[in-house]
Order: C-alpha cells, then sequence, then structure tokens
C-alpha cells in the first residue's frame, strides 16, 4: 500500500485517462504550482 504525502513532500508524477479519451500528467500539464486534486471513483 502507498503511503500518504506529508506536508511538503513533491507530488509524484501521474498519467491519467480522462472522460473523452484524453488524459493528463500531473503536475506537469497545471498551470498552478499550488493545486487540489479530487479523485472521485464514482457510484458502485
Amino acid at each position: 500500500m502507498a503511503e500518504k504525502l506529508a506536508s511538503g513532500d513533491v507530488f509524484p508524477e501521474l498519467l491519467l485517462n480522462i472522460v473523452g479519451e484524453d488524459s493528463i500528467k500531473l503536475p506537469a500539464d497545471l498551470d498552478c504550482p499550488m493545486t487540489v486534486a479530487l479523485f472521485y471513483r464514482g457510484h458502485w
């Protein structure tokens, strides 16, 4: 199991598939150095 990030940790690079068969690379594709990322797993 992965460990949680602590204050001051560098956000790991992630490649995420998004709706519309596109993808986004975090944090490289973000315009702002301070961002909140919310991940919603959907309805089961």
